[in-house]
């Protein structure tokens, strides 16, 4: 009996977790900064090796077995090239360990919308929908 309630106990804590999880995913919450005096995370042009763009930069952190990351590329290209002033930067996650420490990225992707200035204003861990991307370029460049 135990064993079964164990087993009962594994399969709800897991499905739980998974539920919460795809809740989460790819949502894009107000980006909070990690300097002791609560600053904002910023970024400048040579920590991504592009410049900013002129209003807002979305900046995604991917790896070479990601399959998201692709989806992800192919929607923040997309509204780049729809809202003038706004460039997509990719920066592959592996390469770059000091600044995924840093910003305290997790996993892969994790989008990062950028102010004119290259304060982050909106992150999200997994693949953002369009709409969001939007919406988060609003906080932004508004």
């Amino acid at each position: 009996m135990t064993g079964a309630f164990v087993a009962a106990l594994v399969l709800l804590t897991a499905t739980v977790f998974g539920l919460v999880r795809r809740r989460r995913d790819g949502r894009l919450r107000a980006g909070k900064g990690s300097g002791l005096d609560g600053s904002r995370d910023r970024l400048s042009p040579a920590e991504l090796g592009a410049e900013l763009g002129e209003r807002a930069t979305l900046v995604q952190f991917s790896t070479a077995f990601c399959a998201p990351c692709r989806t992800t590329r192919r929607v923040l290209a997309d509204v780049a090239a729809m809202v003038d002033g706004v460039a997509h930067v990719e920066i592959d996650a592996e390469a770059h360990l000091d600044l995924v420490r840093r910003l305290g990225i997790v996993r892969t992707p994790t989008v990062l919308v950028l102010d004119a200035a290259g304060n982050v204003v909106r992150r999200a861990a997994g693949a953002p929908r369009r709409a969001d991307v939007i919406a988060a370029l609003g906080a932004a460049i508004g």
